[in-house]
């Protein structure tokens, strides 16, 4: 009763535009596209399809004149965490970078902890009005490209794969994921999980064909998901689904991502960013391929297209049948699956875009906005300007 409940007062308060078709997406009305802009060092093209009666991914990508950003915000158990993530992780990541002058993997470890500190003050002010809003949580892709150099934090299983020219053979392109998936399905993160636990017999638990931390979620890093990681956000039995039995004595997902850095070099492409709803349906040769052979332009929608033609292929239908299923059955075939492609110009590395581009946030029908990806030299009433941004 109270899910359904639940589901109905989502329905009322989420904006229109995350149920509404996207008049962008003529030939597959839940598609959203942006098929090529502009970025600090070339070009990116991004991509979302809803799989969920709720779209619970977000995505966001802000090319200042200085550098780029790229969130990828994969929601579970609602829009709530990945939407406020993709409204706040910038803006801490743009503050710290002011601060210190520059960017650097503790800036991004900094701006992903200073959102999961922001977002369970949020859930804290709202927990005995709505104590479900402690069961929201979010995977988190971040992606920053300066100085020449690419960083990338991350949490839970969305991903990001380079796409670079072999060494030795230029003509072949190659396939490096630079990200690890943290999913309870992967035997080395189990492991981890019961040498972090050893008092916790149910960390890791086989349940309806997937192993799940404390039998629920198979993510085992996350923004949110409060209630696995404060005992102050305990659900009771009035919420079967998230009950845990056996209480928490410490934190059974974590907040700390994984953070990589890597000095771009001339045989480096592109990176495909995108939600584990690609990474499901395509292997990271297979889109690394695609994007290798094909114009630039729409590149992140023929991904998916892609990776729908694969969901229908596997059910035994065809493309154009999966494109009239509606939204409620939607998510048997496939998840929201969220890409952003960046390309890599070797000869714009070094350089300044003369215009700021246009920050773009996916499947969110808001007026363009110029981008506020400006950490150097700070502009009078930036300040002002950054803690008005949405």
């Amino acid at each position: 009763m109270f899910r359904w409940l639940e589901r109905i007062v989502l329905a009322c308060c989420e904006p229109l535009s995350r149920y509404l078709p996207s008049s962008r997406g003529e030939d597959y009305p839940l598609i959203w596209y942006k098929d090529l802009e502009k970025h600090s060092c070339g070009k990116f093209s991004c991509a979302m399809v809803q799989g969920n009666p709720v779209c619970e991914d977000y995505s966001h990508v802000e090319p200042g004149r200085q550098g780029t950003f790229v969130g990828i915000y994969d929601g579970h158990g609602g829009p709530q965490a990945s939407r406020f993530a993709c409204d706040h992780l910038s803006r801490h990541l743009i503050r710290f970078a002011r601060a210190r002058g520059t960017i650097d993997e503790e800036v991004l470890n900094n701006a992903v902890a200073a959102t999961e500190e922001a977002f369970l003050d949020y859930v804290r002010e709202r927990f005995e009005a709505d104590p479900l809003i402690a069961s929201k949580g979010s995977c988190c892709l971040v992606g920053v490209i300066w100085n020449g150099t690419l960083y990338v934090a991350n949490l839970g299983d969305s991903r990001a794969v380079l796409g670079h020219n072999h060494i030795e053979r230029p003509d072949r392109i190659v396939a490096l994921q630079l990200t690890h998936d943290h999913n309870a399905s992967n035997v080395a993160v189990r492991n981890e999980l019961n040498a972090s636990h050893q008092d916790d017999p149910n960390i890791v638990v086989y349940v309806n064909e997937a192993w799940r931390v404390r039998g629920i979620i198979q993510i085992t890093r996350a923004l949110g998901d409060a209630y696995l990681k404060h005992q102050e956000f305990a659900l009771g039995t009035n919420f079967p689904r998230f009950h845990l039995k056996v209480p928490i004595t410490q934190p059974v997902v974590r907040a700390d991502p994984e953070v990589f850095s890597r000095n771009l070099q001339p045989v480096d492409r592109f990176v495909i960013f995108a939600s584990d709803g690609l990474w499901d349906l395509l292997t990271n040769e297979k889109a690394v391929e695609i994007v290798n052979t094909y114009p630039k332009k729409g590149i992140a929608r023929r991904l998916l297209v892609s990776a729908l033609d694969e969901a229908a292929r596997r059910v035994k239908i065809k493309y154009d049948e999966l494109k009239k299923v509606g939204i409620n059955e939607r998510r048997t075939f496939h998840d929201d699956i969220t890409v952003v492609v960046i390309f890599i110009d070797h000869n714009m590395l070094n350089r300044e875009l003369s215009v700021p581009g246009m920050s773009v946030r996916g499947f969110v029908d808001a007026a363009p906005r110029r981008s506020n990806f400006n950490i150097v030299q700070q502009q009078p009433g930036s300040e002002e300007e950054l803690d008005d941004m949405p």
